[in-house]
């Protein structure tokens, strides 16, 4: 079971001119096909003037869902090096779709096979990505008066800070490693003097930041 994938950032436009031709990759974050698929269909309709919509998407945290079309290229030219970036990037809950505006030049398969991939590559470049991990959280709660040294370590530390809350007390949700619950622990009873209450939530998947 995988602990950690990561995703497109947010939904983006990329264009490319290679040889006159111009190919424009769309990216987004989608977490099922059906979503992948409309997106894909939504391409089509912004770019009616393309003679290609090449795709591909991957789904879940382990990437097991691929899915490629080439749209009319030549088999293998599109489709699958744009997928082959998507799995070399380790990106996943993501759709790519390549609309290409013909330039009147053709690229050969080789060409072609790098001008999808370059695509896909650049785009996710400019629209980035972002980490998600499988991490236990973890509810601190302290009195007020520790709870502004506590922040200000945890926000230094390599924990990741999920969460705050304030009423009675202030809360912190910190999303934990495995590895981390020991130390953790011993840390917290020093900043805190042993006064902080901790609470388990449980494993999550959470967005780094």
């Amino acid at each position: 079971m995988t602990d950690r994938y990561l995703s497109v950032a947010r939904s983006g436009v990329h264009e490319v001119e290679i040889k006159r031709s111009r190919f424009l990759c769309a990216l987004a974050p989608v977490t099922s096909e059906e979503a992948a698929r409309e997106f894909i269909a939504g391409r089509r309709r912004a770019e009616p003037g393309a003679r290609h919509h090449c795709h591909a998407f991957v789904l879940g945290p382990d990437g097991r869902t691929r899915r490629s079309s080439d749209d009319g290229e030549p088999a293998g030219t599109a489709g699958l090096p744009m997928l082959e970036v998507l799995r070399r990037r380790e990106v996943t809950d993501t759709v790519a779709v390549v609309s290409r505006h013909f330039g009147g030049v053709l690229l050969g398969a080789g060409g072609l096979i790098r001008a999808y991939g370059q695509s896909v590559s650049d785009a996710l470049e400019v629209v980035g990505v972002l980490e998600h991990r499988r991490l236990r959280l973890v509810e601190v709660a302290v009195s007020y008066d520790r709870a502004g040294r506590l922040e200000n370590d945890l926000r230094a530390s390599p924990y990741l800070v999920h969460a705050t809350r304030f009423d009675a007390l202030a809360r912190f949700e910190i999303g934990l490693a495995p590895e981390e619950g020991p130390e953790f622990a011993s840390r917290l009873a020093n900043l805190t003097n042993g006064e902080a209450t901790t609470t388990e939530l449980g494993d999550h998947w959470i967005t780094a930041r």
